[in-house]
């Protein structure tokens, strides 16, 4: 029964008297929702009061269907805050009636200073910064040596699942980048990245430094509903390569579709890893030119993880990377080292294609409910490098068998080997790597 209707029926009844004032306003508060508290989250700078000021809010009034849009549009005109949300909870089972406002804000990036000493304890006096977050990198890489940099990323640069990096490292490779990218939830494409970097390293065939400035596009497309673990996308970019005393530049177009079943890239079990790409490259040579005008390179990456006995598995891999035409010396693919030919030095050889498997027994010597996974493995790598033009079976197939032992940790990597070349020496290998 309303209100209005309990008044009126009060002072109609024979010796009625009006309900008094306060029972009265106790009876109307109870008839709607009606704010019984508010709680403030993520304020740094601003006071709980005052936020309640902005939005406009307090205890004892009137919740609407409208309330928490217009509380949240009020906070966000303030221009205080990056991100504003407005919740609204039941304070009570018995009486739902009384609704808790929670009100979430993000004032950004601040500044905290103090908090030496007891007579100075630490405050918070401004925003502060760029807001970026720092991630450090680290790796070494066979034939490269050690590269290490940092890392600085703005998240939601671009709204909501964007961002903004700047890699920079020093070592083994020079490089200095700009990368953006966005992932949409529903559109044509999963992801869209932009890029611009110079990069210096040493060639370990030509042992001359290769300085290559590069400004790309990629989108990805993600299709995973239709297929688990497949993905395709599309890159198109413009490079200037120094080298061996001469300056090309070029522009490149390239497609790639990957299938990946693989839950840890270490530590996968009867899974499948494919990757096919293509790359198109206008150089202005005519010497390494295509009958097109420009040079096509293939590249197939096949690999299967099937799980023995215990936690053993035996992981099967085949590589060809090819051409249809002669290509310059900094697209030539390398052979030798941890990426395809261990038991020979990263450099060994280049040519315009490249043939190479192995066949490699891992064994985890860890519980795999362990965060850190220690274990060891045997394998005999096989593999070769020709010019456009030749055939395969024409080729002599270099042959190393060795064995090695391995760490997986997260994103943390550490692979130490040691191959023999059949005909050839013994080498060591090391790979390791700490980055996203």
């Amino acid at each position: 029964m309303v209100p209005g209707m309990l008044l009126a029926l009060a002072l109609a009844l024979p010796g009625g008297s009006p309900v008094p004032e306060q029972a009265a306003n106790e009876t109307a508060s109870q008839a709607g929702e009606h704010v019984a508290a508010i709680r403030i989250q993520g304020n740094l700078l601003t006071p709980d009061d005052e936020v309640r000021q902005l939005g406009g809010i307090e205890i004892g009034m009137p919740v609407g269907a409208d309330t928490v849009a217009e509380v949240t549009g009020r906070l966000r005109a303030a221009g205080r805050f990056e991100r504003v949300e407005v919740l609204r909870r039941f304070a009570s089972i018995a009486d739902p009636t009384q609704i808790v406002l929670v009100v979430i804000v993000d004032e950004g990036p601040v500044k905290i200073e103090g908090g030496g000493s007891p007579d100075e304890p630490a405050r918070v006096v401004e925003r502060g910064g760029p807001g970026l977050m720092y991630l450090p990198l680290l790796r070494f890489e066979d034939g490269y040596g050690f590269t290490y940099g940092v890392r600085m990323t703005r998240p939601d640069a671009l709204g909501r699942r964007s961002r903004i990096s700047f890699p920079l490292t020093w070592g083994g490779e020079k490089r200095a980048a700009v990368e953006l990218d966005k992932e949409f939830i529903q559109a044509p494409v999963s992801r869209i990245e932009f890029g611009s970097s110079i990069t210096r390293r040493r060639h370990p065939f030509f042992e001359d430094d290769e300085d290559r400035q590069r400004v790309w596009v990629t989108a990805e497309r993600d299709l995973a509903s239709l297929v688990s673990g497949l993905r395709v996308s599309g890159t198109a970019g413009w490079q200037q390569v120094t080298f061996l005393g001469g300056d090309d530049g070029f522009l490149s177009t390239g497609a790639e579709m990957v299938f990946d079943t693989r839950l840890d890239p270490m530590l996968a079990r009867n899974a499948v890893y494919t990757r096919a790409a293509w790359e198109r490259s206008a150089v202005d040579q005519p010497d390494v030119r295509g009958p097109a005008g420009a040079v096509n390179q293939m590249m197939v990456d096949a690999r299967g993880y099937l799980g023995l006995v215990g936690q053993s598995v035996l992981v099967i891999r085949a590589l060809r990377e090819d051409s249809d035409a002669p290509l310059p010396p900094y697209l030539k693919p390398i052979l030798g080292g941890m990426p395809n030919l261990r038991g020979f030095r990263r450099g060994a050889a280049v040519g315009d294609t490249l043939v190479a498997g192995s066949v490699e027994l891992r064994l985890p010597l860890t519980s795999p409910l362990n965060v850190g996974k220690l274990g060891v493995s045997a394998f005999v790598d096989v593999g070769t490098v020709y010019d456009n033009g030749g055939r395969l079976e024409d080729q002599h197939l270099e042959r190393a068998v060795g064995g090695a032992v391995w760490f997986s940790a997260a994103f943390v990597r550490l692979n130490l080997a040691v191959a023999h070349g059949i005909g050839g020496s013994t080498r060591v290998h090391f790979g390791t790597g700490v980055s996203p």
